[in-house]
């Protein structure tokens, strides 16, 4: 006799899966020479983007106070991910960048979850894995970014 899992277990094996990947991210991001970054610095960079970002912009996207974007704005400057400078459009606002390092911090992070997702792959089989990433496409908004998860967590 077979009886499905209770309800409540969905969400923690998600979150567990999550932690587990993003541990073993930052364990290995740790020995490739970036042992300061924390889980809330990879929302952080992924806000930030390419094209750069407001302090104020950071808060919304991440669902926190202006005061804590600028906070962990300050924390990144002083570890080297993250420089502010003057919007030459603007001389009133300052715009948030990546610095060099924290573009080699996104990269390494890019080919350690290449490396996990390959892993997790070879543990379920591929064919069923690939099956596994299509129903959460199916179940998740497409919206991959939605970076408001810390403040979300933080509520």
């Amino acid at each position: 006799m077979s009886s499905e899992p209770p309800g409540f277990e969905l969400p923690l094996r998600l979150l567990l899966g999550f932690r587990m990947i993003i541990d073993r991210l930052h364990a290995e991001l740790a020995r490739q020479g970036h042992p300061d970054l924390r889980p809330l610095h990879g929302f952080v960079f992924q806000a930030v983007g390419r094209e750069g970002i407001t302090g104020v912009e950071l808060g919304r996207r991440l669902g926190v106070s202006k005061q804590a974007a600028g906070k962990t704005i300050e924390q990144l400057e002083r570890l080297g991910y993250l420089e502010r400078s003057a919007d030459p459009a603007d001389a009133r606002r300052r715009t948030v960048r990546l610095t060099e390092r924290g573009v080699d911090a996104l990269r390494r992070s890019a080919r350690i979850l290449d490396r996990v997702r390959r892993e997790w792959a070879e543990t379920t089989g591929p064919e069923r894995f690939r099956e596994f990433e299509q129903d959460l496409q199916r179940l998740t908004p497409d919206d991959l970014f939605r970076l408001d998860a810390p403040g979300w967590l933080g509520n």
